[in-house]
């Protein structure tokens, strides 16, 4: 239904022009909205899926100290639960009002990265539980370190299942400053296509180009997973 209604203002102007109109958004395009959803994406999945892949490999492979693994553990729970407002919250009082950073791509980016490191950390924890320790085990049993095996040996093993986390997260964490231009550097300014779907459709401005921006928004995510499935193919055919 959203690709039916969206295909009547699909253009390639509306891809690559920026929101024009008064207000803001009932003409052009959505092109600024869409590089700073590609930008806060991937950054907040680079930051977020290290930390996550980092949390769980330690919690599989290295939990020697309990009271560590505990409270990592605990961690990765408690941040599981908490509500996404309240990631913002944290990130405005505290990277904001507290350290004097601007609204940027690098601000919401930090928060959104901490918001899927539980999502991330998971689910990245089941994959290693059910590929990686058979090969820690043997690997140990042979002489060689925890280090050379993951590595070596578990994190390519892992890669596919741990990119599609991570996209997932990618996609999950996508969200931001409501008009401003693509942004050059970390503390610039952005336009995300979530936000400026949420303007259009809440203030009632051009229901029209709220479905177009949706149409991109779910299409840009289906093109993520497909990506990620093709690279899975491609190892496991390898």
């Amino acid at each position: 239904y959203v690709f039916w209604k969206g295909k009547t203002v699909m253009s390639l102007s509306f891809i690559l022009d920026k929101p024009a109109g008064v207000p803001i958004g009932t003409a052009g395009g959505i092109f600024p909205a869409l590089m700073g959803s590609l930008y806060l994406g991937a950054l907040a999945a680079l930051i977020g899926g290290i930390l996550g892949i980092g949390a769980s490999a330690y919690l599989v492979f290295y939990h020697r100290n309990k009271y560590v693994s505990g409270i990592v553990n605990f961690a990765i729970t408690g941040l599981s639960g908490i509500p996404s407002i309240l990631f913002g919250l944290v990130g405005y009082t505290l990277l904001i009002y507290g350290f004097g950073i601007s609204r940027s791509l690098l601000c919401a980016s930090l928060c959104v990265s901490a918001m899927i490191v539980p999502f991330v950390a998971i689910r990245a924890r089941k994959v290693f539980e059910e590929k990686g320790i058979s090969y820690m085990t043997n690997s140990i049993g042979l002489g060689l370190s925890r280090e050379y095996a993951l590595r070596k040996m578990i994190l390519p093993v892992c890669f596919p299942e741990l990119l599609g986390t991570v996209a997932l997260g990618m996609a999950y964490g996508m969200g931001a400053v409501m008009q401003a231009g693509v942004p050059s550097k970390l503390t610039d300014p952005f336009m995300s296509l979530p936000y400026h779907l949420y303007t259009l459709v809440n203030n009632g401005f051009s229901l029209d180009y709220a479905y177009g921006t949706a149409f991109v928004l779910m299409l840009l995510l289906l093109i993520i997973q497909l990506i990620c499935k093709f690279v899975t193919y491609m190892r496991k055919g390898n």
